[in-house]
């Protein structure tokens, strides 16, 4: 099972970082498994004091009604580490600048999700995001998406 960007639902938008004040973008899509509507990403791009991270937060559940009792928002950070020439995803709190609104259901801590049984399909997603997204692969790797 893997996941599918339907790219039809795609927008992206820029805007002004809370912290330091540069231009920063966002993009954000649903996402399809096997054919169903399965998530919802929002992928925000930042360039802290010149580095290039991409923060992604993943809303898993059911879509296509107003349930909502379903839906857990996991989160990560895409940047570089210390010790590693490449960029690295390292899990944090869910959604945790996201509003309290229904929409993104149990914001899954990093604590929580470390242990959490839908933690592989949340790296799966991102891996998908890291891989199809044309404006987060350029930001993080430099890249064009993959086809």
């Amino acid at each position: 099972m893997s996941y599918l960007i339907d790219e039809s639902t795609r927008q992206v938008r820029q805007f002004v970082c809370q912290c330091c004040g540069t231009q920063a973008e966002r993009t954000w899509a649903h996402v399809d498994r096997d054919g169903a509507a399965a998530a919802v990403y929002y992928a925000s791009c930042y360039h802290h004091n010149g580095v290039h991270e991409a923060w992604i937060d993943a809303i898993l559940g059911t879509w296509g009604r107003d349930d909502y009792s379903d839906h857990l928002t996991f989160s990560c950070r895409v940047g570089p580490v210390q010790g590693s020439p490449l960029p690295a995803a390292t899990l944090v709190d869910g959604g945790f600048v996201s509003p309290d609104e229904p929409v993104f259901g149990h914001k899954v801590s990093r604590e929580e999700g470390l242990r959490h049984p839908r933690l592989a399909d949340f790296w799966a997603l991102v891996d998908t995001v890291l891989e199809r997204d044309a404006l987060v692969r350029r930001h993080v790797y430099g890249t064009a998406a993959t086809p």
